[in-house]
């Protein structure tokens, strides 16, 4: 079998750590031996081991003399746990085999380095394309600090994600709502504006799928979102983050606090986006999912925020409603905002496109 080919199932592994390692990166390992795995590993969860060691204490038989393949490079500092590298280093294998180099300054390299250093045959760059696309929310988190932003919408054929009345419920096929759920499962974080809570009430957890609720954040400039919105309720189920400007009705903050719901102020007379995310990276919020409706989607494009767009069309026709997105100030086809499209698929009639933003 081919290097390639063991990778490949390395990182088939990394993606069972989707959420619960964030916001560490998804890492799968196996170790070959003599044609034959004998033990394999992932990081499971933030704090627990990584994948290297789940692999070595997995191994059927001693790993000095074996080949291991990692899809990101191995640690090299201590953290929550031990170097891996050191660990790699005293079961002697006779070659390791890296998918990406870690980007993480306090690794970058090194554990390459110190692998070498011991008398370890090391190869990087084994299907390092599929490897960073694994990683890609790891990657922008970990160099910029910000989440990795994910827009995520349904409209029609024809690009409405509401009849010319404002209805909009629903576009999308029931197996896409579950595909939708389970997006948000994945993600740390999912974001709305007020006129969305106002208009839909949704309770933005993932109830459709088993899987972890993610931290309900709501855009609300002047805090008119009503106190019996969906989602200020079950706070010990999903948190909500409540981010308004600095011209805010103080009695409503109060109230809100009292109930338990947090209020950051990230603004003067409108909600800052910039501010919002540095604020969701301080709180080690690495992923974020935004189902905002057209205002909301439009600026996070028009300020250049988005890394990630997945739109579900419906094949249905709406004629005159509501555009999915807004003015973006695009007067001729090359001022248009690029995208690379990395998979089409279908669920029940509807078509998925999930995109990236191109950057320059």
């Amino acid at each position: 079998m081919t290097d390639e080919h063991y990778m490949r199932i390395a990182l088939n592994l990394a993606k069972r750590g989707a959420p619960w390692a964030c916001p560490n990166p998804l890492v799968g390992a196996i170790i070959v031996k003599n044609d034959r795995i004998i033990g394999k590993g992932y990081h499971r969860r933030c704090g627990e081991n990584h994948a290297e060691i789940n692999a070595i204490e997995s191994a059927s038989e001693p790993v000095r003399g074996s080949t291991v393949y990692i899809n990101l490079e191995p640690c090299s500092h201590h953290g929550k746990t031990p170097p891996c590298v050191d660990r790699l280093v005293r079961e002697r294998p006779a070659r390791v085999v890296i998918g990406t180099v870690d980007p993480n300054p306090l690794v970058s390299g090194r554990g390459i380095a110190s692998l070498k250093r011991h008398g370890i045959e090391t190869l990087a760059g084994v299907l390092e394309n599929q490897c960073a696309e694994v990683n890609e929310v790891f990657f922008k988190y970990i160099r910029t600090r910000i989440p990795y932003v994910t827009l995520k919408f349904a409209q029609s054929i024809d690009g409405k994600i509401a009849t010319a009345t404002g209805h909009s419920r629903w576009i999308s096929s029931e197996p896409s709502r579950v595909f939708a759920h389970r997006l948000r499962s994945l993600h740390e974080a999912i974001l709305v504006g007020s006129g969305t809570v106002v208009k839909d009430n949704p309770e933005l957890t993932c109830r459709l799928v088993r899987g972890r609720d993610p931290l309900r954040v709501i855009l609300d400039s002047k805090l008119k979102i009503p106190l019996e919105a969906r989602v200020l309720q079950e706070q010990d189920r999903s948190k909500t983050l409540v981010f308004t400007a600095a011209e805010h009705d103080r009695g409503k903050m109060a109230v809100l606090a009292d109930g338990g719901i947090e209020v950051r102020v990230a603004g003067g007379r409108q909600v800052d986006l910039p501010a919002v995310l540095r604020e969701l990276g301080k709180r080690q919020v690495s992923s974020l999912l935004v189902e905002g409706g057209a205002g909301v989607l439009t600026s996070f494009i028009r300020e250049g925020l988005a890394d990630r767009l997945i739109i579900i069309s419906a094949p249905k026709i709406f004629g005159k409603g509501t555009d999915a997105i807004g003015d973006l100030a695009v007067r001729t086809v090359d001022q248009a905002i690029p995208l690379t499209i990395r998979r089409v698929s279908h669920k029940s009639g509807d078509i998925i496109v999930d995109a990236r933003f191109i950057r320059d």
